[in-house]
């Protein structure tokens, strides 16, 4: 009995530090912004003055006017002789705005945009249907964020890559 009473022990006792060591990964505790983003390609943003979003998703719509913003991209500053290595960001000709939504969720989204030219006309309305994005940007033990982002151009709403 006294063996099988240790034998018990050992078991317990080696299941329950095994979840704990070199594999155990830490999460990061951040947030999710519930929202839309917008790209406007640099091709196109110099002829959008200003930019208004509608999203639709389960029921529940949120709409306004964007604050529209200069977009950046990666420019690598390479490495020093240490191994240290850098970049920065620069802007890259495209335009991006945000929608904050309430929620967001996995199910499908349509996406609407309106606005003003830089020359004071009627941009075309521009209508997109989407599911968001599910990612796991630190991995899939940390949870999944979810991703809705669109870019609009002078052919219309298309869905991020």
């Amino acid at each position: 009995m006294r063996r099988q009473g240790l034998l018990l022990a050992w078991i317990a006792t080696t299941a329950l530090t095994s979840g704990c060591g070199p594999g155990a990964t830490a999460c990061p505790a951040i947030a999710q912004a519930t929202a839309v983003s917008v790209t406007i390609t640099a091709g196109y943003a110099a002829q959008v003055g200003t930019l208004h979003l509608k999203a639709c998703q389960d029921g529940n719509c949120k709409e306004g006017d964007l604050e529209l913003r200069a977009g950046t991209a990666p420019a690598d500053q390479g490495c020093n002789p240490e191994g240290a290595c850098s970049a920065t960001a620069s802007p890259d000709g495209t335009r991006v705005g945000t929608l904050m939504l309430d929620t967001l969720t996995e199910s499908a989204m349509t996406v609407t945009a309106t606005g003003t030219g830089a020359d004071g006309s009627a941009l075309p309305v521009r209508t997109l249907r989407f599911q968001p994005r599910a990612v796991h940007p630190f991995g899939e033990q940390c949870g999944k964020f979810l991703t809705a982002a669109v870019t609009l151009d002078s052919a219309g709403l298309r869905e991020s890559a």
